[in-house]
C-alpha cells in the first residue's frame, strides 16, 4: 500500500517513542490516508488521498 497522499505526496515521518524510564525506540508517524475515488481528467480511479486535502477541496471526488 502506497503510504503518500496524490495531492499533496504527504507521506510518514519517522521518530521516537519515549517509555517512561525515556528509553527511545524507533517509530513512525503515518498521516491519515484515506482510499477515495478521485477523478483523474475524466475517468475517475481509485487513489489515496489525506483527510487534509479532502477537507480543503483539493482534489474531486467522483461520484
Amino acid at each position: 500500500m502506497a503510504k503518500v497522499c496524490i495531492s499533496c505526496g504527504k507521506g510518514p515521518s519517522f521518530g521516537q517513542s519515549r517509555s517512561h524510564s525515556m528509553v527511545a525506540t524507533k517509530r513512525r508517524f503515518d498521516p491519515n490516508l484515506q482510499k477515495i475515488r478521485v477523478l483523474d481528467g475524466k475517468t475517475p480511479r481509485r487513489a489515496y488521498v489525506c483527510t487534509r486535502c479532502i477537507k480543503a477541496g483539493k482534489v474531486t471526488k467522483a461520484v
